[in-house]
């Protein structure tokens, strides 16, 4: 069976904060364990969550580059009032505004304590029931490419595949969507954020891990040495895990 997007990974030299940044802006809590914070919808730590997508911070001791993350969230509001309530508290949390080299846009771009940056989307009815974060966006070359690796590699359903857009949802329409956005330049540095997958009980991971190969993930050694996750990148190069339960 197809693996499953569990978190986003985000790496920063101060975790905790970080989660706190992220638990305060979407309304979230919370969770550490361990050297990591994991930021997840309230109601008691579930993980995996079956309906979001959570957030884990893992502390590193490099800063983020000036490059541009080429994985970033789009949080989602409800209305114009709700989209400015959003972006103040943010800016309150911390949250400073960026440039990515784009013209005026309708949606706001800031960045994080440490210079990850996000976007506020304006209110549009596809993210309507999404919860915060509407999409996880990913720089590509070539959506078309990427809905193909991504769709056989996820149990997620393709909803759009053009030239320039790709997006994918869970199976059960719930939680954010996956896009993919033709942009111009080529990655340059590691991802600063990166998806995290999880088998289903009962599958083989290393199954998984090896179809994963046959569709055109490569296996990436960052110096992680014997630990219990697979470390990959997708034929675009953006780095990924396949973790174990």
């Amino acid at each position: 069976m197809p693996l499953r997007p569990v978190h986003v990974n985000i790496k920063a030299l101060d975790a905790e904060a970080v989660g706190d940044f992220w638990a305060r802006a979407l309304g979230w809590s919370a969770y550490s364990a361990g050297v990591t914070t994991y930021v997840g919808p309230p109601g008691g730590l579930v993980w995996p969550n079956p309906a979001a997508v959570g957030i884990d911070v893992v502390p590193v001791p490099e800063p983020k580059t000036a490059a541009k993350n080429r994985m970033h969230l789009d949080l989602a509001t409800t209305s114009a009032a709700h989209r400015a309530e959003l972006v103040a508290r943010l800016r309150e949390c911390g949250a400073t505004p960026a440039r990515v080299g784009r013209g005026p846009a309708p949606w706001t771009v800031l960045a994080d304590p440490e210079g990850n940056e996000f976007c506020v989307l304006e209110p549009r009815e596809t993210y309507r029931d999404t919860g915060p974060i509407a999409r996880v966006v990913v720089d590509s070359a070539d959506p078309r490419a990427m809905a193909r690796f991504w769709g056989e590699a996820l149990d997620w359903n393709r909803h759009e595949v053009t030239d320039d857009r790709a997006a994918l949802r869970s199976a059960d329409d719930v939680g954010p969507y996956l896009e993919f956005l033709r942009t111009p330049g080529v990655k340059t540095v590691p991802d600063r954020l990166h998806l995290d997958l999880l088998p289903y009980r009962g599958d083989d991971g290393a199954a998984e891990v090896a179809r994963l190969r046959t569709l055109g993930a490569t296996d990436l050694d960052i110096g992680q040495g014997d630990v219990p996750w697979t470390c990959l990148t997708d034929p675009e190069g953006h780095e990924f895990c396949v973790l174990a339960h």
